[in-house]
């Protein structure tokens, strides 16, 4: 559940965030020229939790997530992952941090072709100089049911084999948070229901906060909030979700994006 000023507006308490935003802003380019793609956003994201982000098309969906993540830096205002506050680090720190701290699952599935399973899915490791645990390999490869497909490439992978991978991949550095950008947007919808529920149990079992940007209320209904974005500004949020509820404010705000 989100925490919230009197105002309306989320707030973080310490030690209880996985992510937190505090005023927050996002204005692309200048002049007259100038978008704000977020506008004086303040939230905090509980650890342990699986949170859905939705929106209009152009509400600031995917610059939410991209300036949570610390892939794209505010114009002014806090972004703090955990106890770091992101704000003047440079873009080494930074990606240190993301390969340390954070997973990512996009709609692409952004795989090394020339890689198998098993190397796509250390490959952070190798990236951040980290030596591969062979048991928690395994047992990342066993929850996504990849153990008989570790030495196959993506070529030799259906869509939904290829997602599990890239979550995969992104469990395994243990991370803090897992990002997801539209994670089952290219799938089929029995595909992208297990993939769902691979986020699902990363929360339930293992206790991995995931935030997650859908247009699908199907999608948002696995999460355990959803906060829904209308012109920059979160316009409201809904706890314990179903994808009817979810349809039903999306229609309000001006439908899908």
């Amino acid at each position: 559940m989100l925490l919230q000023h009197k105002d309306g507006q989320g707030t973080p308490a310490p030690g209880t965030e996985a992510v937190s935003l505090t005023s927050v802003r996002k204005v692309y380019g200048k002049g007259a020229a100038a978008v704000t793609a977020l506008d004086d956003v303040t939230v905090g994201i509980p650890r342990g939790s699986f949170t859905a982000v939705m929106g209009p098309s152009g509400s600031g969906k995917s610059t939410f997530l991209h300036c949570a993540a610390g892939l794209d830096t505010p114009t002014s205002g806090t972004v703090r992952l955990g106890g770091t506050d992101l704000s003047g680090m440079n873009e080494v720190k930074l990606t240190e941090l993301r390969r340390a701290r954070v997973g990512f699952v996009f709609q692409a599935f952004n795989l090394v072709s020339s890689l198998d399973v098993a190397q796509n899915v250390t490959l952070p490791l190798r990236l951040s100089g980290t030596r591969t645990d062979k048991r928690w390999l395994e047992e990342i490869l066993a929850r996504v049911g990849l153990t008989e497909r570790a030495h196959h490439r993506p070529a030799q992978l259906s869509g939904g084999q290829q997602q599990r991978v890239a979550i995969a991949r992104a469990l395994i550095t243990r991370p803090e948070v897992i990002f997801g950008d539209e994670p089952t947007g290219a799938l089929d919808t029995v595909t992208g229901r297990d993939v769902l529920t691979l986020l699902r149990q990363a929360v339930d079992e293992t206790g991995q906060t995931v935030v997650m940007v859908t247009h699908d209320p199907v999608a948002a209904g696995y999460a355990d909030t959803v906060l829904f974005l209308a012109d920059g500004r979160i316009a409201d949020s809904m706890a314990k979700p179903s994808a009817d509820r979810v349809a039903e404010r999306m229609a309000v705000l001006g439908g899908r994006a």
